[in-house]
């Protein structure tokens, strides 16, 4: 009798521990693939249904939609994501085209775009992601800056940290390789109060450009080696690089369209990023949805 209820005890143990190491495994396994939406397409729900029609035959399992004014059209279309088991993530611009030091150091700005934070988790966004946080280029440089960028970040976390909605920050591609003084923002300092960090590595921002056009995925890959490289062994945030689907300095047929983008992929990954978010101002992603719908085993 005894024999018998161990073996019923390790047998129960065993689905335990198979269910729990399944559900662990699924969750490290799917990275984040994501596409950026503004809220005026957004809100078109035609071109939506278009684009949560391609993205789940591509594997996309993300959207990082503008979160600018609260409207019933948006409320309702982001019950399509709901539907379709895609993630919301809400994306806030703080300070158009960059800050200046007033603006930066001011706490009745932060408090008016939180009410934005606050309305997109109310709606339900599983994490918050804030663009321009920085100071404008126009700014004069100093160690300083980062300092104050990180007091609002930190302001922002500590909002959100109640209610378990991870926070995103968008950097600069140059950032990457380090702090930047004039825009202010520096990774090491943010990663102290940051869920993910989202560096715009835009093959299209780097100079010399003809030599980074040509190079799509050294660029990517360089880029994303040299943030894991300011912390060492262990990363203490997620990484979901932006890339984007063209180079307005250079025309490209699709097929070379096609390519560039397969190519940033690949460097995210090999990289070792947690997932990427795929930029196109004007929402156009078919490209993206052809790569990824052609070529499964890219991540």
């Amino acid at each position: 009798m005894i024999i018998k209820i161990f073996k019923n005890i390790l047998f129960a143990l065993f689905f335990v521990s198979l269910s729990f190491n399944t559900t662990f495994a699924q969750g490290q396994k799917v990275p984040v693939r994501g596409i950026y939406v503004t809220q005026y397409m957004f809100e078109n729900t035609a071109f939506l249904n278009h684009l949560i029609a391609g993205a789940k035959r591509a594997g996309i399992n993300t959207f990082v939609v503008d979160m600018e004014k609260p409207s019933k059209r948006l409320r309702d279309n982001l019950e399509l994501l709901k539907q379709n088991n895609i993630r919301y993530v809400a994306r806030i611009i703080m300070f158009p085209g960059g800050g200046t030091a007033a603006q930066i150091e001011n706490p009745a700005v932060w408090q008016k775009k939180y009410t934005l934070v606050k309305q997109a988790v109310d709606w339900g966004a599983k994490e918050i992601q804030l663009d321009y946080i920085r100071y404008n280029t126009k700014q004069k440089g100093s160690p300083n800056n980062a300092k104050n960028v990180m007091k609002i970040i930190s302001w922002y976390k500590n909002k959100l940290s109640g209610q378990g909605i991870p926070l995103q920050v968008d950097v600069f591609g140059i950032a990457s390789f380090g702090e930047s003084k004039y825009i202010g923002q520096n990774i090491q300092l943010f990663s102290q109060n940051v869920d993910a960090i989202c560096p715009m590595v835009y093959p299209s921002h780097y100079v010399p450009f003809a030599e980074h056009f040509k190079k799509p995925y050294d660029t990517v890959y360089v880029s994303l080696k040299h943030i894991k490289g300011q912390f060492g062994k262990e990363m203490p945030m997620k990484i979901y690089p932006y890339i984007e689907l063209s180079n307005y300095h250079y025309p490209m047929n699709r097929g070379q369209k096609l390519a560039y983008i397969k190519a940033q992929i690949k460097a995210a990954h090999d990289a070792g990023a947690d997932g990427w978010y795929a930029w196109s101002p004007h929402n156009r992603y078919d490209n993206l949805f052809s790569v990824l719908s052609g070529e499964k085993n890219v991540d």
